[in-house]
């Protein structure tokens, strides 16, 4: 009888990804020879065995599909300590082992994604279908729209393209956060966030003018601040205006992270002087001081649905999904000071 043993407890045993344990028992590029002896080993001593029997079969949610995918993620939103995007990539691999499906991960370095240069598990006929995570600049997903195997993008898309892809709910999730900060009384509410860099924080920012003229509120040009460069590498410092406002929308935890951390180097209290709110619920969120109010993102339901759309895509290529966009929900921490009462109001 199957023990049960899978490859994420392969991977916990050995201490690598379920992504490495996958590439070296397929035999794949990217693990050295001694490491993939050793997970071969452990992964014998354990008793794994593959699930192919018909019962196990008639139990998965979808056939047993038994091909290899690509996910692709930018050079810039891979961190030293562990990202949102790394989390989802380990989740959708984890569901595409379960398929039989195997992963090869590779980061695209800013200088292919700028010259369009595909990886070579694209131009060596590897893969069977690809997944890239993470906004991509319009010149590589020009490149990649050409490629003959399914592509399904993850937290962005590009209405110039018809390629599938997977969302957060951005534009309410914008317009969410920027409506607490309305209910906690605050009426000058900043944006942290380069408008043009992904289509999420784009989103995001319409989501946040969206509330701030339905409640008919002051917009100023100069309280929508960039928070990284053209290739998308966030500034190390922050800019604040002269005249500030009582709160700022950050399109995302980490920024919301670096601007907290620069308004306390000014002697600024948050949120005493100036609330912040976030998104993602990442861990960042958490481990900040303050933890940060932000928005959810459901990432096993994104993870989920991606897998979910790309096995459609394997068994039939004339598959098309669309745009699917999945709801967040408000978290709500402790960096929003209510300023709604009279005692408090300017």
């Amino acid at each position: 009888m199957k023990n049960g043993v899978k490859m994420l407890d392969i991977a916990n045993r050995i201490g690598v990804s379920v992504v490495t344990v996958s590439n070296a028992l397929a035999g794949r590029d990217g693990v050295s020879e001694q490491m993939r002896k050793n997970i071969c080993k452990i992964a014998e001593e354990m008793g794994y065995k593959p699930s192919n029997t018909k019962t196990e079969r008639k139990k998965a949610i979808l056939p047993k599909i038994g091909k290899n995918v690509g996910i692709l993620t930018a050079e810039r939103f891979v961190g030293e300590r562990g990202t949102f995007y790394w989390e989802l990539t380990a989740n959708i691999s984890n569901r595409l082992s379960q398929l039989n499906v195997c992963t090869i991960y590779e980061c695209i370095k800013t200088e292919s994604e700028n010259s369009g240069t595909l990886p070579n598990m694209i131009t060596e006929n590897k893969v069977d279908g690809v997944i890239v995570i993470g906004q991509i600049h319009r010149n590589y997903i020009d490149v990649l729209s050409k490629i003959k195997v399914p592509l399904v993008f993850v937290d962005f898309y590009d209405n110039r393209y018809k390629v599938d892809s997977i969302n957060s709910d951005s534009y309410n999730g914008g317009y969410m956060l920027t409506d607490y900060l309305v209910e906690m009384g605050h009426k000058k509410i900043g944006f942290f966030g380069t408008l043009n860099s992904t289509s999420s924080i784009n989103d995001r920012y319409l989501g946040y003018v969206k509330c701030i003229l339905e409640n008919e509120l002051e917009y100023r040009k100069e309280w929508v601040i960039d928070d990284r460069d053209d290739s998308g590498l966030l500034y190390s410092k922050i800019n604040f205006p002269d005249d500030m406002p009582t709160a700022f929308v950050c399109n995302c935890d980490e920024t919301a992270f670096r601007v907290i951390s620069a308004l306390k180097s000014k002697g600024v209290r948050v949120p005493e002087d100036i609330s912040v709110v976030g998104y993602d619920n990442y861990t960042v969120s958490s481990i900040c001081i303050p933890t940060i109010t932000t928005v959810e993102v459901d990432i096993s339901k994104m993870a989920e649905v991606s897998v979910d759309v790309m096995s459609k895509k394997l068994i039939d290529p004339s598959y098309s999904e669309g745009r699917r966009i999945i709801g967040g929900r408000l978290i709500v921490k402790n960096s929003v000071l209510d300023i709604s009462t009279p005692s408090r109001e300017e």
